[in-house]
């Protein structure tokens, strides 16, 4: 019986299946590049991190346009009221008009200067344009940042010239997976002494066991020194007392 090891011809099936696979291949790379270009366009806060109750610094909101054909005509971020942004002021926009909304807060927060119990919660603008490719930073300055959690998230909207509106709202689950509309989030970390405290205590606990180590080591040369004394003189009373020839 023979075996045909000749090589597969070129049929319209064969050509219309590779045809099939470099389509797919092709809109499976297209649709990784667009997911890409639509994460890297959200609206994100800076820095990203700051410590927990830090006082007198500045958040910096930028929003990108990720739409061609229509421009960013409003810009609403939202403040968290439950752990509250206090001393809020905005940085005047040239072409922007800031809208600042304040609530009353469910529990009113104790300062040095006194009990705060309202707080930002919303600041709006509008008037102005973001076209296609552009972006736009949006500076609050803040007098004190809460100390009683690990993130802040700022909820945004963002509203095209055509009426679309972008919602970028999503917290971050911790997860691997990114947010498809994620929110801006800044991180607290914490604070300066604190995360100097245990790195101090190492520090101490690293001198005191080189000191204990330079000890234990002049201690031990110290008897070597003393035993190497004592057979020099017991070496040298042993030749005094040899009858001399």
């Amino acid at each position: 019986m023979s075996t045909d090891t000749s090589e597969p011809t070129n049929t319209p099936t064969n050509r219309i299946g590779a045809r099939r696979v470099a389509t797919l291949t092709a809109l499976a790379a297209a649709g990784v590049l667009a997911a890409a270009g639509v994460a890297s366009a959200h609206v994100t806060v800076h820095p990203e991190s700051y410590a927990k109750g830090a006082t007198d610094g500045v958040l910096t909101f930028r929003v990108p346009n990720e739409e061609d054909g229509a421009s960013t005509t409003k810009v609403q971020v939202f403040l968290p009221t439950g752990h509250p942004v206090l001393g809020v002021l905005v940085h005047p926009q040239d072409g922007w008009t800031a809208k600042v909304t304040t609530t009353r807060l469910k529990t009113p927060v104790k300062t040095d200067d006194g009990t705060i119990t309202e707080a930002v919660s919303a600041i709006t603008w509008t008037g102005g344009r973001i076209r296609g490719g552009q972006y736009e930073d949006f500076d609050v300055a803040f007098g004190q940042l809460p100390d009683d959690t690990g993130q802040l998230t700022f909820k945004t909207l963002q509203t095209y010239s055509d009426g679309k509106v972008a919602r970028w709202i999503e917290a971050p689950g911790g997860g691997e997976e990114e947010a498809e509309n994620p929110a801006p989030t800044l991180r607290l970390t914490a604070p300066d002494g604190e995360a100097a405290a245990p790195a101090a205590k190492k520090t101490e606990a690293k001198a005191a066991d080189a000191d204990d180590s330079t000890a234990r080591g002049l201690g031990v040369a110290g008897l070597l020194a003393g035993v190497l004394g004592l057979a020099a003189a017991g070496f040298a009373i042993a030749r005094s007392r040899s009858p001399k020839p």
